[in-house]
């Protein structure tokens, strides 16, 4: 599962006045969830049979295959994922020094429903694999992007300056554009 959770996306969710950033993968055999306020990361990885166990725990009166129970629950979290809660399911959660605690409340087939996704402290290695190297990734590839368009518009202001000279001119004023000057927009960008 862990792997199947690299390639989901981060999302931002917001429970009560925190803001977290978050991601989890489900399949019929279990599940792993990661969180983050960006000053910690939290995660828990269940299988059928810790989910089974904890849903006896938290929902007596339901009976439910575990596969169906995860199905449920994933049509539960994925809406809130996508910033799209659903309006009888209530999400909050619990920091602890031994983690955080996501309480969800909800409906099945008619019963009240409850999880809690138990998250402990993620490992390092985890934190690095999901976060830190996906972020320095893709800070380097914007930096390439950045200098090809630099390239380009240099491209573009010689292309342009040599029409110029060559007596072509402007079919209408308004497209008219100053020459691109990279220090100035270097300066401007740390500025902002």
């Amino acid at each position: 599962l862990e792997s199947s959770l690299l390639t989901q996306p981060w999302a931002s969710v917001c429970f009560g006045e925190s803001t977290f950033l978050a991601k989890v993968c489900f399949s019929d055999t279990g599940y792993i969830l990661l969180i983050s306020d960006l000053s910690s990361v939290w995660y828990e990885s269940a299988d059928a049979e810790a989910v089974g166990q904890r849903s006896k725990e938290l929902n007596k009166r339901l009976t439910v295959h575990v596969s169906s129970f995860l199905n449920h629950l994933r049509n539960l979290t994925c809406p809130l994922l996508a910033g799209q809660p659903g309006a009888t399911t209530a999400f909050s959660c619990h920091r602890s020094a031994s983690g955080l605690r996501l309480h969800v409340k909800s409906e099945l087939s008619g019963l009240p429903f409850y999880w809690d996704f138990h998250c402990c402290p993620a490992p390092l290695e985890m934190v690095f694999r999901h976060l830190v190297r996906p972020l320095i990734q893709m800070n380097l590839a914007l930096q390439c992007q950045v200098q090809e368009l630099i390239s380009l518009l240099l491209q573009k202001d010689a292309e342009i300056e040599d029409y110029r000279e060559s007596g072509a001119t402007l079919s209408r004023d308004r497209l008219r554009t100053e020459p691109f000057q990279e220090e100035t927009f270097q300066q401007n960008f740390i500025a902002k």
